[in-house]
């Protein structure tokens, strides 16, 4: 480690009062983390002075990037108005009329204060709307870390079961077996076998919680057969398709679900719509949202919240929103084909062996030509950690397991560095 530095400094100090002298998992590094000091565009300066790209948006979080003009000013005007009251505002009902513009299968919305927070309301809906206690979900996928929404989000091939009945698998030690039992595990894109596990199931499963471009599953697209498949069964079955589009809003102006063309019964947004703040939502149909609903007495699933619907996030969300036209989406598509082709041309002329999935702003490299469907083949993959790590030395930012998220801060100069980032990288590894 190098005690000089002032990360090295702030990280024993950390270490002192957080464990691990840390609060997120997803930003520890060896020997110690860099801090962050400042933000603009698509860069980050930490506390030592070094600048590095973030190629992650905050973890997929920020679309404009850092110091987008528009969203400053909103924040701003609201911070001098007041950063959170013991009453609704209107910000929080405007919010709710642009998100409920773009998504058709919305009518109603509710807040809360992350991605975890929303999966873990929406599955509180559908079992109090269709009085059932499971619920399915995708074999590797992540939902947050509501218990019964992590089952199996990184199980292995020492626990994950067989391929035609994956096993529920505890993330966190501890997690109670009754919670394991409540989850039914599908294999991604598997629309036979999924099929034929939701039918055993019919009349325990409350709702289907599926993502259509999930990271931890390699940021594989759902299929469109299997899409359909989970739309007909939970319709036949009298249970709910909740669609996880905390990260996948992204995709498009009508989010995953106007790009796939599925229509789900609830909707889970976080991440960007809070324009850097913290924020989560859970949204759907009026019916199935009145499960919250307060005006008639005590609601089925009662939800309140000190910082949900703050006005801060709200103001934020608005301005991000209405930064955020079609043809945003159109140029970030180019920036990200942009990216396929160098980092192709990349690794054709390293001899190394690897894909870009993805689509749109989204992306994750593996180092693999083996074709990926499903969590059990990206796994097989070899790990790309070491080679963030690297990339990271080399001033780019993805995440540990190659994931990359484009922002509007960049440019086509900002997508050709990071491209090049990529090149040096591989070719000090393979020794060029």
């Amino acid at each position: 480690m190098n005690t000089t530095s002032k990360s090295a400094e702030l990280y024993e100090r950390a270490r002192r009062v957080m464990p691990g002298g840390n609060s997120r998992t997803t930003v520890f590094r060896r020997p110690h983390p860099f801090y962050a000091v400042h933000g603009a565009g698509c860069r980050i300066t930490d506390v030592d002075g070094h600048v590095r790209i973030d190629a992650t948006g905050n973890f997929t979080s920020l679309i404009h990037g850092y110091g987008n003009q528009k969203v400053l000013r909103a924040a701003r005007l609201q911070l001098e108005s007041g950063t959170c009251f013991c009453m609704p505002t209107e910000s929080e009902i405007e919010l709710s009329e642009l998100l409920c513009e773009r998504l058709t299968t919305v009518e109603q919305l509710r807040y809360t204060n992350s991605g975890t927070e929303a999966v873990m309301n929406a599955i509180k809906a559908a079992r109090a709307y269709t009085g059932r206690a499971k619920f399915a979900k995708c074999e590797g996928a992540y939902h947050g870390t509501y218990d019964p929404a992590e089952t199996s989000q990184d199980s292995c091939p020492s626990n994950w079961g067989a391929p035609t009945q994956p096993s529920s698998v505890a993330t966190a030690v501890g997690t109670p077996h009754g919670v394991l039992d409540d989850v039914v595990v599908l294999p991604f894109n598997n629309t036979e076998v999924s099929e034929i596990i939701l039918r055993a199931n019919a009349s325990q499963i409350a709702a289907v919680l599926v993502d259509a471009l999930p990271n931890r599953v390699g940021l594989v697209p759902a299929t469109p057969e299997y899409l359909r498949m989970l739309r007909q069964v939970t319709r036949e079955l009298g249970a709910l398709l909740i669609l996880d589009e905390v990260i996948t809003f992204r995709l498009g102006y009508h989010g995953a679900q106007g790009l796939f063309g599925i229509d789900p019964d609830l909707t889970t947004l976080g991440k960007l719509i809070g324009g850097g703040f913290p924020i989560g939502a859970v949204g759907g149909r009026r019916d199935v949202m009145a499960v919250f609903d307060p005006s008639r007495g005590t609601p089925a699933v009662p939800h309140g919240g000190t910082f949900s619907a703050n006005p801060m996030s709200m103001a934020a969300g608005i301005a991000t929103l209405q930064d955020l036209p079609p043809a945003a989406y159109a140029r970030l598509e180019a920036l990200g084909a942009q990216l396929d082709a160098g980092v192709r041309e990349v690794f054709l002329r390293h001899r190394q062996k690897g894909q870009l999935t993805g689509l749109g702003s989204l992306r994750r490299i593996h180092f693999t030509n083996a074709p990926l469907t499903d969590y059990r083949s990206v796994v097989a993959a070899p790990s790309v950690a070491n080679f963030a790590n690297r990339l990271f030395d080399n001033g780019v930012i993805i995440a540990q397991n190659g994931l990359m998220a484009l922002s509007t801060a960049m440019t086509e100069t900002d997508v050709a560095e990071i491209v090049s980032a990529i090149d040096h990288t591989l070719a000090a590894e393979n020794g060029k």
